[in-house]
């Protein structure tokens, strides 16, 4: 009888870790087949593809920087389409986490007044380095700050007039009208939590459009009725 019962234990042990063994393998073939983020959203474009866009990123394309990265001006051979490449800066800490950002702020949102992400590029350069670029569709006429401050930027980017009244009143309604997008109507509310001048840029209507989500966070949802009895 008392042979019976390490046996006994013996059964059960053997039995919780074979259980524990099939789950866990289960658990990694589920993130195995899993595509991550960027595969479901967009189509990947190579280096190479952009760097010939770009003329090898040159700074005669360089069209602005920001916290994390580089954007230039490259043209898409095969569609024939003029794009923006936002280039991040992968020695920067924090660059990695600002693509995350992005490829999950813009996954399932659309508005007229967001700039639409058309695809990305996750690889290594020809060294081998980590490479990382968002693609966007082209704002020709640049950013908000610029027909603000033009005495700020260089000559040949600046502005021939400023804007009148009419178009400034237009240029907040478009604002105003995408925030109230993202902060109520998105199934997941997004908070951008950074933004300036410098990421409203202006079509060729002068129409706003808000860019760069690399700091955008998910707003919490609070229950309206625990939050009514605070």
């Amino acid at each position: 009888m008392s042979g019976e019962i390490p046996s006994a234990i013996g059964n059960i042990t053997r039995f919780r870790f074979s259980t524990l063994a099939e789950k866990q393998k289960k658990n990694q073939q589920a993130n195995s087949e899993a595509p991550s983020t960027l595969e479901v959203l967009h189509e990947r474009i190579s280096y190479g593809d952009l760097r010939n866009a770009t003329d090898g990123f040159s700074s005669s394309n360089l069209i602005g920087t920001g916290s994390f990265g580089t954007v230039f001006k490259a043209l898409l051979p095969a569609e024939n389409k003029v794009v923006a490449v936002k280039v991040l800066n992968m020695q920067r800490r924090g660059a990695m986490r600002s693509f995350m950002a992005e490829c999950e702020s813009l996954k399932d949102i659309r508005h007229r007044n967001l700039v639409k992400l058309l695809t990305a590029c996750s690889s290594t350069d020809f060294q081998g380095n980590e490479f990382r670029a968002l693609i966007y569709e082209f704002m020709p006429n640049g950013s908000l700050d610029v027909w603000l401050h033009p005495e700020e930027v260089e000559e040949i980017h600046r502005p021939s007039r400023t804007l009148t009244l009419f178009e400034r009143l237009n240029i907040a309604i478009d604002v105003a009208s995408v925030l109230d997008y993202l902060h109520v109507h998105c199934h997941d509310p997004i908070a951008h939590c950074d933004l300036k001048p410098s990421n409203v840029l202006l079509d060729d209507d002068l129409t706003a459009h808000v860019s760069d989500f690399g700091l955008a966070r998910l707003l919490l949802k609070f229950d309206k009725e625990s939050s009514s009895t605070n």
